[in-house]
């Protein structure tokens, strides 16, 4: 076959959160890993979007329920100095005080960006910017190659497994999964101004519905996957922004902006649909396959068990999904969220591992209780809390 770019053992296709999370735990568990972005960066919402809140490692009542790659890079974040994590939760900090402040910061953006990619190159992932995937090549109900587009044209690159982190689901979608969209996002966007004195950060967005019910106010909803839309909402987006620095100076002239969001900031666009879809009625109830856990960003208390079969796909072999784009119904707003991302990503990574080191020719035949014990030695939780 021509024009063939690199041959690989894990292709991780987006590098959001998820992604790097996937290709760092990949890379650390022994096989070549590359890790294509379609931008010029890593961080996804998190760095590019300037959604720089790094959402709960707990549960709302004082116990932690996340570790591992999310907790390393919530830490990572805050590197700068820029945000602080709150007393409680540093070592030997206050067990009661837990119960009052969630285990989250608030970082720089542009800080974490430059980490993100310095961490991922020192583990050794092969990064392809400016890099997107076309199509596949399925052999045996396996993608055999991906088909990929650059500044030197199309060309092929060989794989024995790939990780569909693109927060899209593109992969799936061009794999030919059953895949879920939906049409209501809404204009929002999060920027950083000066104010002569110091840097400060604005938020707006549009009434949301989580699940898709009702169409914004006053106006359609966008879909993240129609690209006529996906330029409606950016312009639409960037017109607010616009109109809020406007409105800004006319109280301080001084004012002007540092930071806005380069990509859509699109909270949900298609997801897997695979063989479970998680559900927020599933809150704390442990499936015969749970990999993870994770508790609900919005409100305190709820707990969610992720079972690894809302990771897997159906039709694809060795194709596997990390962050957003995994099977979740109404528990979506919950797993949208940076550490559910991370710590899918981690899992996706170390499944991946796995799946080539023990030449398996489906996830769907992995050893689970080799994956925990895994997961369970990089620092994650799996045990019920």
């Amino acid at each position: 076959m021509e024009k063939i770019k690199g041959r690989y053992d894990v292709i991780v296709v987006g590098g959001g959160i998820a992604g790097v999370a996937a290709s760092i735990s990949a890379k650390r568990n022994g096989i070549r890993v590359c890790l294509i972005e379609k931008n010029y960066s890593l961080g996804g919402l998190a760095t590019l979007g300037n959604v720089n809140v790094y959402l709960p490692l707990c549960d709302g009542m004082g116990k932690q329920v996340i570790k591992g790659i999310a907790e390393e890079l919530l830490l990572l974040s805050v590197k700068d100095g820029y945000g602080k994590i709150p007393d409680c939760w540093k070592k030997e900090g206050d067990i009661e005080e837990r119960k009052k402040f969630r285990y989250e910061v608030e970082f720089n953006p542009v800080s974490f960006m430059l980490y993100l990619e310095e961490l991922v190159l020192k583990e050794g992932v092969e990064i392809r910017y400016g890099t997107k995937v076309c199509d596949v090549i399925k052999e045996d109900e396996s993608i055999r190659f991906l088909i990929i587009e650059d500044k030197e044209g199309e060309g092929f690159i060989e794989c024995k497994a790939v990780i569909d982190a693109t927060g899209d689901a593109d992969i799936c979608w061009l794999s030919g999964e059953e895949t879920v969209s939906v049409d209501k996002n809404v204009a929002c966007g999060w920027f950083f101004y000066f104010d002569g004195e110091e840097i400060r950060r604005y938020q707006f967005t549009e009434r949301y519905d989580p699940y898709n019910k009702i169409v914004p106010d006053k106006n359609r909803g966008f879909s993240g996957v129609d690209s006529n839309d996906i330029t409606e909402q950016i312009l639409k987006s960037r017109k607010y922004i616009r109109e809020k620095i406007n409105e800004l100076k006319k109280e301080n002239p001084f004012i002007f902006p540092v930071s806005i969001p380069t990509i859509p900031t699109f909270r949900m666009t298609r997801r897997l649909k695979g063989k479970i879809e998680l559900k927020e009625e599933d809150e704390r109830k442990i499936f015969p396959d749970s990999i993870g856990m994770c508790g609900d960003w919005r409100k305190k208390g709820p707990i969610y068990y992720i079972p690894f079969s809302c990771l897997i796909t159906i039709r694809t072999k060795n194709l596997i999904t990390a962050g957003r784009c995994i099977s979740a119904s109404t528990a979506w707003d919950i797993i949208r969220a940076i550490p559910v991302c991370a710590l899918t990503g981690e899992i996706s990574g170390t499944a991946s591992a796995i799946l080539c080191r023990e030449k398996i020719n489906s996830f769907s035949h992995l050893d689970l209780e080799y994956l925990k014990t895994l997961l369970i030695k990089q620092g994650n939780i799996i045990e019920k809390v």
